[in-house]
């Protein structure tokens, strides 16, 4: 167990230092000048030289790429051209807004598609699971800046119930959440649906039936237990990926994370600050992605970590 864990330890942040490495080459490509956008269009050529030489753009690409690894190392990742703060503050500053959304947002997905996937899987082959699946095949075919606005019109303009954007109250946290998770609550119970089925018609469901062992127990401890290891994976991966910043929904509800901070520090070239969010975002996914190969033992006893199965 313990070397399982160091080797995916090691994976992890090898995994978080590529993707890193690999953002700041990208963004280098990228057409547009940092110094330009952070000028303005009326700055004379010795104003943005000067401003190249402030932000070390006027380095050759090879030694930046140094002080950015020793930067990681040190946990100073530079300073933030359109905020004048240390990038990694800018990011830990938005970050829990968007730690806050993507777990109403899991939690809401949890606590509907679970539920509706076993339903549908004790229903299969039925007019109600039909019906069932139209709504679920809709919830996945809408985009999410289209259910955020139709949410927003009802919730905040026709019937003005709940705030339309910001985290002034824990109101304005129910539409994002509910936005996010109608996606992720067509794409879940449809996973559920079909792996709990599956399992509902094995064999040893009716060995366990004939036996005498409730419905109850049959559905939630013998067929949910068979199929908790893919949910859980879809779970943690979705999870992971809100993390990452849901952009089109904090930006649709100005919601104050880490997706409308890469919005804008795209639209201003600010290096560091791109730099620092995927580092952290990166980070997190790749720590839920751990957690998430940790918990399979307790899900499924069959699952023993870092130990191989004799053929």
């Amino acid at each position: 167990m313990a070397l399982y864990l160091l080797r995916r330890v090691g994976q992890s942040l090898l995994t978080v230092l590529l993707t890193v490495c690999t953002v700041f080459v990208l963004i280098r490509l990228a057409p547009g000048d940092p110094a330009t956008a952070y000028a303005g269009p009326l700055a004379t050529s010795e104003d943005l030289a000067r401003i190249r030489e402030q932000m070390g753009l006027d380095r050759p690409i090879p030694e930046q790429f140094l002080l950015f690894l020793r930067g990681i190392a040190t946990g100073d990742l530079g300073t933030s051209y359109s905020f004048q703060a240390p990038a990694l503050d800018v990011v830990l500053d938005r970050l829990p807004f968007t730690i806050t959304l993507a777990i109403a947002a899991i939690v809401l997905t949890t606590v509907v598609a679970v539920p509706l996937g076993v339903w549908m899987a004790r229903r299969a082959d039925t007019t109600r699971e039909l019906g069932a699946n139209i709504v679920t095949v809709a919830g996945q075919s809408m985009p999410d800046f289209w259910s955020g606005i139709m949410l927003l019109t009802v919730f905040a303009v026709l019937v003005p119930v709940l705030p339309a954007s910001g985290f002034a109250t824990w109101g304005g946290l129910v539409l994002p959440a509910t936005t996010i998770a109608i996606l992720q609550i067509a794409l879940i119970s449809r996973l559920v649906r079909r792996e709990m089925a599956a399992n509902l018609s094995a064999p040893y469901l009716t060995v366990a039936r004939s036996r005498g062992v409730s419905e109850r127990a049959l559905v939630w401890r013998y067929a949910m237990s068979n199929s908790a290891i893919p949910v859980l994976t879809a779970l943690g991966t979705r999870f992971a990926s809100m993390l990452n910043g849901v952009v089109v929904v904090e930006v649709v509800f100005a919601w104050p994370g880490v997706g409308s901070l890469v919005v804008r520090a795209l639209e201003t070239r600010d290096y560091p600050l791109i730099q620092a969010t995927v580092l952290v975002t990166a980070a997190l996914a790749v720590l839920v992605q751990l957690l998430v190969d940790l918990a399979y033992p307790l899900f499924d006893p069959r699952v023993r970590l870092g130990k191989k199965v004799a053929a």
